[in-house]
């Protein structure tokens, strides 16, 4: 990669590494669902009126739109309004590479090689690390629950790549309108109006800035930005700069959050990403003798979903 785009693929990483830095701030301003449907509010709108039809039957768009924005982001900001670290979070979320080899191998027929068996098993034994470094120090609750959010990105992730856009921009923007509504239902049902309205009538200037960063900065600059990336340049070539994501979210967490990360915590983030790296080697080979033989498809995703379709991309590519 030329220089000024490897500082384009870090300066992205270690955005969305800083999100998790954020998302611990808005929560401070709002109740976790609320603060989940206002992202998704920012990023859609007014963006929605602008990009054009849907580019693919809208069974995907809200697939995705679910399985990111309520699934993923709703149990990831619960989870971490619970008690889950930022730092821990960015590492933990990682694991959603096993996931999407699963769920693609359970509904996509897509066979894992040795190489990415054994990377998933070494990125599982790092969650295992992590959840008995995490029962001794904070609520497992709360860990379980960013599991499951990072089971959702897998399925996001396997709904992006059978729905192939050609237009990912369009895609990113339409599915996020999706989770907007349900969003505010169930924060309306489980948070409640009152808390809701004290947080809108209570709105300050670090509260807005979280909206505005993690809708605007790191969805969709973010998401354009690798984009370009991945048209540029072949995935296994810039997919291993998300790797950089827990790194900048741990380090970032430390630094403005005072976060301590335990000997037993730096070992299960070796191996989650020793193994998230051996899931990416793992499929590079096979994507370039498929390249071969079909035409470049235009990459696809959702904008930090981006990271994880290009780094668990299976054997037929669909960029």
């Amino acid at each position: 990669m030329r220089p000024a785009h490897t500082g384009l693929a870090v300066l992205v990483a270690a955005l969305w590494g800083v999100n998790f830095v954020v998302i611990d701030i808005g929560l401070d301003h709002f109740p976790p669902l609320l603060f989940c449907a206002l992202r998704f509010l920012l990023a859609a709108l007014p963006a929605v009126f602008l990009v054009g039809r849907p580019c693919v039957p809208w069974r995907w768009i809200i697939g995705v739109g679910l399985a990111l924005g309520v699934g993923k982001f709703g149990l990831l900001f619960i989870g971490m309004n619970t008690g889950m670290l930022a730092g821990l979070s960015s590492l933990v979320l990682q694991v959603q590479s096993v996931f999407t080899a699963l769920i693609a191998f359970a509904f996509l027929g897509e066979r894992p090689g040795r190489i990415r068996l054994l990377g998933m098993a070494v990125a599982l034994a790092g969650i295992a690390v992590a959840a008995a470094d995490e029962g001794g120090s904070g609520p497992l609750g709360a860990f379980a629950l960013v599991l499951v959010a990072a089971a959702f990105w897998g399925v996001s992730n396997v709904l992006t790549r059978k729905a192939a856009p050609d237009a990912p921009f369009n895609f990113m923007v339409w599915s996020s309108a999706v989770p907007v509504l349900p969003l505010l239902a169930l924060s309306l049902l489980f948070e409640g109006p009152d808390r809701d309205a004290d947080a809108l009538a209570s709105l300050d200037l670090p509260g807005a800035g979280a909206i505005v960063y993690v809708a605007l900065v790191t969805t969709l600059f973010g998401f354009s930005a690798w984009s370009r990336l991945l048209r540029r340049y072949d995935a296994s070539t810039v997919a291993p700069y998300s790797l950089l994501v827990p790194v900048f979210g741990m380090s970032s967490a430390a630094l403005f959050l005072n976060e301590s990360v335990s000997p037993l915590g730096w070992c299960a983030a070796a191996l989650l990403v020793a193994g998230v790296a051996l899931t990416s080697r793992a499929g590079a080979p096979k994507r370039r003798r498929e390249r071969r033989e079909e035409p470049r498809r235009p990459a696809v995703g959702n904008a930090e979903n981006q990271a994880a379709e290009v780094l668990n991309s299976a054997p037929t590519p669909t960029r």
